[in-house]
């Protein structure tokens, strides 16, 4: 299922530009959405970084009993170890050991060891760099060949301190979650690049020829409606799959959606991502996703929020691809929530006083603004409105789901049965 190109057209690979605000702020946030979502915690120690469970002790001595809490156990099996706990990240101490002399790095064992199972570190002298095609603040991105495979791969550098604990959390929750996730339409980590004696990671990932920014940007492209019905399928299916294992990915933007020359999307570049459990909330950053994307309830400051993060950036996408350019391009978080105003009407006074945001005094407008979506995009195709309409829902709850969004008219499975899609010039 795909959208395949009619012609090549240069993009790059992986977009690795995340907002400086963003970046500053997301590290102590991080460390604590790790904690809570991973079960884990970490502590210094010789091997530089291990990891604890943060579950209570009396959850622990309910592992360890065996037959109830009254059962005494045999003679001889005081010291024998509960079993281990497959939702943690952290794995048991053998499970350590057969890891570190497999050769993974002690300090990457302990914070991702069950990311871990099954591979072995790959080294760096089985790669050959072809070209730098990604930077940004945490990460360089490379097209490389796999020496062993003779397979064009992407490498993801990824820069951090082995000896600074939120450093290395931040660095794992992203493999962590990479490991989580199996779909067409997600970015599929294929493995790692490390040594013992080196502090250097190198994320593996399938070769992709283009991003949608860079193919919107081209002027030789211009989206046909079934290419845009099927891309969106294709992003809506992506951002279901994730939602489902719990992970919200905080920067859907088009930079982060790679297609292939047979015109598979994938979402890619899991930085910002979080793990999440809409039936246990607790504070996450508002510091996340690019500007032109970035929900109106994270730019008022919300730290509880849901998947309508992702849907609304996925919604900025879909009026992009119709319009042929980024539709709220905002300066300033105070600009852009005037566009969003403009464009989407302001919050109903129940929204206000129901959210109880941070930012609401200091953004609330005088006047309340009209919805205008409608209007502003007159010139398109009327089966897209009612989506556009729901993504771009100033109450988050009104977006709904992806999967809910899935079964809407512009990107219903029907229009993805296309073998081949030439671009419009």
């Amino acid at each position: 299922m795909g959208c395949v190109l009619g012609r090549e057209v240069s993009s790059s690979v992986v977009s690795e530009s995340k907002e400086a605000a963003a970046k500053n702020n997301l590290s102590a946030q991080s460390s604590r959405n790790l904690e809570e979502n991973s079960n884990v915690s970490v502590a210094k120690t010789e091997s530089n970084v291990t990891i604890e469970t943060s579950q209570n002790e009396e959850s622990q001595k309910e592992d360890n009993k065996v037959g109830g809490g009254d059962n005494k156990k045999p003679k001889g099996e005081s010291r024998r170890r509960s079993k281990p706990n497959p939702r943690l990240s952290n794995p048991p101490k053998h499970l350590h050991g057969e890891q570190v002399a497999a050769g993974w790095p002690p300090w990457l064992s302990a914070v991702c060891g069950e990311a871990l199972n099954g591979w072995i570190p790959r080294r760096a002298d089985t790669f050959e760099k072809i070209d730098k095609i990604g930077s940004g603040t945490y990460s360089n991105v490379y097209k490389a060949r796999d020496l062993l495979t003779g397979k064009v791969v992407a490498l993801k550098k990824v820069r951090f301190d082995n000896l600074e604990p939120e450093s290395v959390k931040f660095m794992a929750r992203e493999i962590l979650i990479l490991r989580r996730l199996d779909h067409t339409n997600v970015v599929k980590l294929e493995g790692l690049v490390t040594s013992r004696m080196s502090c250097s990671l190198y994320l593996v990932f399938e070769y992709m020829d283009h991003d949608l920014a860079g193919l919107a940007a081209s002027p030789d492209v211009k989206f046909t409606e079934p290419q845009v019905k099927c891309y969106m399928h294709q992003l809506l299916s992506g951002l279901e799959h994730c939602h489902k294992r719990g992970v919200l990915h905080r920067d859907i933007k088009g930079s982060n959606l790679l297609i292939d020359n047979e015109g598979v999307l994938r979402i890619a570049d899991f930085g910002l991502a979080s793990f999440f459990d809409p039936n246990r909330k607790h504070p996450m950053t508002s510091r996340v996703v690019t500007l032109w994307y970035r929900p109106p309830e994270l730019l008022l400051g919300a730290t509880d929020y849901g998947v309508g993060v992702d849907l609304w950036s996925a919604g900025c996408i879909l009026a992009e691809l119709l319009a042929g350019k980024p539709i709220m391009p905002g300066r300033t978080e105070v600009e852009q929530l005037h566009k969003i105003y403009k464009l989407c009407g302001s919050p109903s006074d129940e929204y206000w006083k129901k959210s109880k945001l941070p930012n609401a005094t200091l953004f609330k407008p005088r006047e309340p603004y009209r919805r205008s979506i409608r209007e502003t995009f007159k010139d398109f195709p009327p089966s897209s409105f009612p989506l556009i309409e729901t993504l771009l829902a100033i109450d988050p709850a009104e977006r709904q789901t992806a999967t809910a969004a899935l079964k809407s008219e512009v990107s219903s499975l029907h229009f993805c049965h296309i073998t081949f899609l030439s671009f419009s010039v």
